[in-house]
């Protein structure tokens, strides 16, 4: 073996060395957190996330102000907004996304007792495997435990707040008709379900960044467990 294969092998070598060291030792930092201490801190994150989430969307232009989850038009209604505006549809046009923002707005504090149950029937396992998981991972969690049963709770509150406003029911059969040609997507077919759909992904997009806030600078949060927990796996 000349100098150049031996020097190409040791580097390798090493690097492996580097890196089996670096796993071993988050698995180690993982290790050393008790059960309790890995439930309590994955718990407290959960509760902080949901909580802001909600503070921030669940009140006047939470939705409506808010670019990153503000709900826009519909489908095809969204591509023809000009022109309706154009033909002097404006006003009936601004209404509906306004009615369609303050739905989602009124219907997500709803959602506290749904996201707190999720929070308290977690098991030890699921804390443990979500803390070695992605910067979302919590958020995937709560999707797969509420996402169904807030969207039956969150419809009714959607269809009162813009069953007033006169281009729903008119989009609805137009959009349904749609559907059956191919032209709409099954998603967009229905104001109501549509605008539920997009209230829910709101929700958790809220949680996801609340999440990486305390991911990263569990420190400022000024909780002593969530830096404990959160800063053993930076």
């Amino acid at each position: 073996m000349d100098r150049r294969q031996f020097n190409g092998v040791c580097g390798s070598s090493l690097a492996g060395l580097i890196l089996l060291a670096h796993a071993r030792a988050h698995a180690l930092s993982l290790g050393d957190l008790t059960n309790a201490e890995a439930s309590s801190g994955l718990k407290t994150a959960l509760e902080r996330g949901a909580l802001s989430a909600i503070g921030l969307l669940g009140k006047t232009d939470g939705f409506l102000g808010n670019e990153k989850v503000r709900i826009p038009l519909p489908g095809f209604l969204n591509d023809a907004a000009g022109l309706l505006k154009t033909l002097g549809q404006g006003k009936r046009v601004d209404e509906l996304l306004t009615s369609m923002n303050r739905a989602a707005e009124s219907a997500v504090p709803m959602s506290k007792d749904l996201l707190v149950g999720a929070v308290k029937s977690m098991s030890v396992t699921d804390a443990k495997n979500i803390l070695a998981g992605g910067d979302t991972s919590v958020t995937g969690f709560f999707a797969d435990k509420t996402r169904a049963p807030l969207g039956v709770k969150f419809l009714p509150v959607v269809t009162k707040a813009t069953e007033k406003v006169g281009m729903v029911d008119k989009y609805n059969r137009v959009a349904g008709k749609g559907v059956a040609l191919g032209l709409v997507k099954k998603e967009d077919a229905n104001i109501q379900q549509y605008v539920t759909g997009k209230t829910l992904d709101g929700l958790y997009f809220m949680i996801g960044e609340e999440e990486k806030k305390i991911r990263q600078d569990p420190i400022g949060t000024g909780s002593a467990i969530l830096k404990k927990v959160f800063g053993a796996i930076k």
